[in-house]
C-alpha cells in the first residue's frame, strides 16, 4: 500500500490544527481561570517508530494498534516502504486514526533515497536496516538534520563491516551500500551524543549473522530509559537481549517474532498539558496513563511534585493538581535543582514551569540536548530572555531565575518542544506569538486543538 507523503496540514483528519492565526504566527491563548480538563493523547512516537522497525524485520505480519500518525512516524513509514516493506491501514479504535498492519519484505531492497526530515529515530534506526538490504540507500533530511550528530551510527556500522560513504562529514547526507547481510559481533561505540546510536543498532542486531555485543565507551550515556524501552520491545518479540554490565548490551542472532501490539499514549507529549495545570491553576488529567512503562514521560509523576504539584493515579487516569497559591498571591510553584540527564526531552516544558516558580531553579545533566532538533539550551535562553526572563546557559544545563515576563514573538526553531514551551508561557503572559506552531506536527499534529479544548 502507498503511504502518502506527510506535510503539516491546515486540517488533520483526526483533529484540526491551526498553524497560524496572525501574520507572525500563532497567538498563544491565555488561561482566564483554573483548568479542569481531561486530555487524551495519541500514541508514543518513540514506541511507534521502534515497533515499525521491528515489524519490518519480523518473521511475519504484525499489527500496530493506535500508532502515532505524525511527521516523524510517517517519515519512518516512508523509509521502510522504500526498502519494500508493505503497509495496510485498518480502522482504528484509539480515536486518533487507523491501526496499521506491517508486512515485511521477502527481501529488503535498497537502491533508494530516504528522507529523514528532522527525525532522529529515522536517521539513526534505519541505516542498520538499510545495511541488511540489497543495494545503496542514501539518507538525507532537513537542513537542521544535517547538523545533528551521526558519528556513532556511521562509525558503528563501519566497524561492523558495512560500506558507508559520508565524504568524511560524520553527518547527513550519506549512503549505505547494503549487501543483504551484516556480520555483527563485538563492537565498541561512544554513544555520549545520543542513546539512539545504541537503540538503532540493537533494533536490527538479531538479524546480524553473529548478533551484537555492544559496549559503550564514553564517560556518560544520556537518556538511558530510551535504551531500556528498546530492550523491552525486543524482548516482547522473543529476541534474546542481555545487559551483563552497565554500558554493555548483547543481542543473540535469531528471528524477530511478529506480534500485535498496542501503542501507549505519548507521555512526553503529556508534559505541556500537565505543566499547564501548575501555571494556570486547577488540575489536568491524562487518560490512558499506563501502569507500567519505559517511557521517559512517566517521570513527570515524580518530577512535578518537586515543583509543588499534587499527583494522583486512578486506574489509567493521571491527574496533576496545581499547588496551593502562596500568601502573596504567587502560584506556589517551588524552585528546584534537578539532574535531568535521563529526561532531556522534558526540559523545555519544565523550564517554562521554572520560569513561574517562587525561587530560582537549576537543571543539569542536559548538555546533550544541544544536539536535538536545535540547540535547546541556547534556544531556551534566547527566547525567555527576549521576553524579559533570566535564563543562563551552563556547561551542562540551565539556570532559571523567575522574573516578570512580557509578550512578544517566540521562535520555535522548527522544534516541537520549543513550540509547546511557547504555548505554556502564553497561558500566563498575554501576547506570546509562536512563529511555527505547526512544528508540533512532528509528534502531535493535534496540539492546537487539544490545547484549546483543555482551556475550554
Amino acid at each position: 500500500m502507498q503511504i502518502s507523503r506527510y506535510s503539516a496540514p491546515e486540517f488533520d483528519p483526526y483533529g484540526e490544527s491551526r498553524p497560524t492565526d496572525t501574520d507572525e504566527g500563532w497567538r498563544a491563548p491565555v488561561a482566564h481561570g483554573p483548568l479542569e480538563s481531561v486530555v487524551a493523547l495519541p500514541g508514543s512516537k518513540s514506541l511507534t517508530n521502534r515497533e515499525l522497525v521491528l515489524a519490518a524485520l519480523a518473521d511475519g505480519p504484525s499489527t500496530l494498534h493506535a500508532p502515532l500518525w505524525s511527521r516523524d512516524s510517517e517519515l519512518m513509514l516512508e523509509g521502510l516502504q522504500s526498502l519494500d516493506t508493505r503497509f495496510e491501514r485498518m480502522p482504528g479504535t484509539g480515536g486518533f486514526g487507523d491501526d496499521l498492519r506491517v508486512i515485511p519484505a521477502e527481501e529488503l531492497t535498497g537502491s533508494t533515497t530516504i528522507d529523514c526530515g528532522l527525525a532522529g529515530t529515522v536517521m539513526r534506526f534505519l541505516p542498520p536496516v538499510a545495511a541488511l538490504a540489497l543495494g545503496p540507500t542514501t539518507f538525507d533530511g532537513d537542513e537542521a538534520a544535517r547538523r545533528r550528530p551521526m558519528g556513532g551510527s556511521i562509525l558503528g556500522l563501519r566497524a561492523l563491516g558495512v560500506d558507508l560513504d559520508d565524504d568524511g562529514r560524520g553527518a547527513l547526507p550519506f549512503t549505505v551500500h547494503g549487501t543483504g547481510r551484516v556480520e555483527g559481533g563485538p563492537l565498541e561505540l561512544d554513544a555520549s551524543a545520543s542513546s539512539q546510536f545504541v537503540s538503532g543498532l540493537l533494533l536490527s542486531a538479531a538479524r546480524f549473522e553473529r548478533g551484537l555485543d555492544l559496549r559503550h565507551t564514553g564517560d556518560r550515556l544520556p537518556s538511558l530509559p530510551h535504551i531500556e524501552m528498546t530492550i523491552a520491545t525486543l524482548r516482547a518479540r522473543g529476541v534474546s537481549v542481555s545487559n551483563p554490565e552497565p554500558g554493555r548490551w548483547v543481542v543473540e542472532p535469531g528471528p524477530i517474532r511478529a506480534i500485535d501490539v498496542a501503542i501507549e499514549p505519548d507521555l512526553s507529549n503529556a508534559a505541556p498539558f500537565l505543566v499547564a495545570a501548575l501555571v494556570a491553576g486547577g488540575h489536568v488529567t491524562i487518560a490512558g496513563w499506563p501502569g507500567e512503562t519505559t517511557q521517559v514521560g512517566a517521570q513527570l509523576a515524580e518530577l512535578l511534585p518537586r515543583f509543588g504539584a499534587r499527583v494522583s493515579l486512578d486506574d489509567d487516569r493521571l491527574t496533576v493538581h496545581a499547588p496551593e497559591p502562596g500568601a502573596d498571591g504567587s502560584r506556589g510553584i517551588r524552585g528546584v535543582d534537578l539532574d535531568l540527564s535521563e529526561a532531556g526531552e522534558l526540559v523545555p516544558n519544565l523550564v517554562a514551569l521554572a520560569a513561574f516558580a517562587d525561587a530560582p531553579s537549576t537543571f543539569t545533566g542536559i548538555g546533550h540536548i544541544r544536539h536535538h532538533e536545535t540547540d535547546r539550551l541556547a534556544a531556551l535562553a534566547a527566547e525567555f530572555n527576549a521576553l524579559g526572563g533570566r535564563v543562563t546557559e551552563l556547561d551542562d544545563g540551565l539556570r532559571i531565575e523567575p522574573t516578570s515576563l512580557h509578550g512578544g514573538p517566540w521562535r520555535a526553531y522548527a522544534d516541537h518542544r520549543m513550540a509547546t514551551t511557547g504555548a505554556i508561557v502564553g497561558l500566563a503572559v498575554p501576547g506570546v506569538i509562536v512563529d511555527d506552531i505547526a512544528s508540533t506536527g512532528k509528534t502531535l499534529p493535534q496540539f492546537t486543538k487539544l490545547w484549546e479544548q483543555m482551556l475550554a
